[in-house]
């Protein structure tokens, strides 16, 4: 007969398994959406910024003063998801794509249900 002591310091030890096998896996998991998150709210910002900041400089140049109105045309553009201001509208953006990262990941973190190597 199992002596009841040694019983419930066995479970204990396979509760600790248990849930030091969670906050791992919790924690890669927590981990990967702010990676994912921070990531993919980066990407359009930087993307977009970058383009504009070419058009800006290229628009300097004699002669090239026609990519003045590509940079106009993106500012409106971005102005429609800003409610008028486009700092707001690429703001905007950025968080969109953020969470739709962030879906994706939940989403893969379901279909293998791991994130060990």
């Amino acid at each position: 007969m199992v002596d009841k002591g040694k019983k419930n310091i066995s479970r204990y030890l396979l509760y600790c398994i248990l849930i030091g096998h969670f906050v791992r896996i919790a924690s890669n998991f927590l981990v990967s959406l702010l990676l994912a998150a921070l990531m993919s709210f980066a990407a359009p910002v930087v993307l977009i910024g970058t383009i504009l900041g070419v058009l800006s400089l290229v628009s300097y140049f004699p002669g090239l003063i026609v990519f003045r109105q590509g940079t106009i045309h993106i500012l409106e553009f971005l102005a429609v998801f800003g409610s008028g201001n486009p700092c707001q509208g690429i703001v905007t953006l950025g968080l969109t794509v953020g969470v739709v990262g962030v879906l994706l990941d939940i989403f893969n973190f379901y279909r293998y249900q791991s994130l060990r190597d």
